[in-house]
């Protein structure tokens, strides 16, 4: 069976058992909390735990770094509608030791591209259209700098409410400790 197929099959268990009573709540968070985080594996459920969060407690937009690359792109607009629409009064952008992001390499990737059969066509397109690949590609050197950048770029967002405090932290994936990079408040 595929992964689709397997994971199809145990929703249907899980819904015909009525599992997910146990996970009711509404869309408001109920700590009216909004984090920014990574995508990375090891955070799913160590990073709510490290927090005492719970399904309810918090909105989580999640990118690969953590990281706010654009201002009017979909985690700014993502993170404004939590805080004007769903009742979202704080921001945190958690970042994590030993990121994806801080070893990314744009050349790799656009290999790895290549080799799954994008054409240097495409890339001639997108070149000539003035989008930098490798820029776009690019990661960070320093997980707390990306943070705080990020952090900076929510806070003076034209949109958004000045009132509203934006934290940055960097947890440790094999912990869960947690430390405090920007102190929004």
């Amino acid at each position: 069976m595929t992964l689709l197929g397997n994971l199809l099959e145990y929703n249907q268990k899980f819904v015909e058992e009525k599992s997910y009573e146990e996970y009711k709540t509404t869309k408001f968070p109920d700590k009216r909390l909004v984090i920014l985080t990574c995508m990375d594996t090891r955070l799913v459920e160590l990073l709510p735990k490290s927090m005492n969060m719970k399904n309810g407690d918090v909105k989580v937009v999640k990118n690969a770094g953590a990281v706010v690359a654009h201002p009017y792109g979909s985690i700014m607009r993502s993170l404004l509608v939590a805080v004007y629409e769903l009742q979202a009064d704080e921001v945190l952008v958690i970042g994590h030791h030993d990121c994806g992001m801080s070893a990314i390499n744009s050349e790799q990737i656009i290999g790895k591209m290549k080799d799954r059969g994008i054409d240097e066509d495409t890339f001639n397109t997108l070149n000539y259209s003035g989008i930098d690949l490798h820029d776009w590609l690019k990661g960070f050197s320093s997980v707390e700098e990306s943070v705080a950048h990020s952090v900076d770029m929510i806070r003076h967002h034209p949109l958004m409410d000045k009132n509203i405090p934006v934290h940055g932290l960097v947890i440790s994936p094999e912990t869960g400790k947690l430390d405090l990079v920007v102190e929004g408040y």
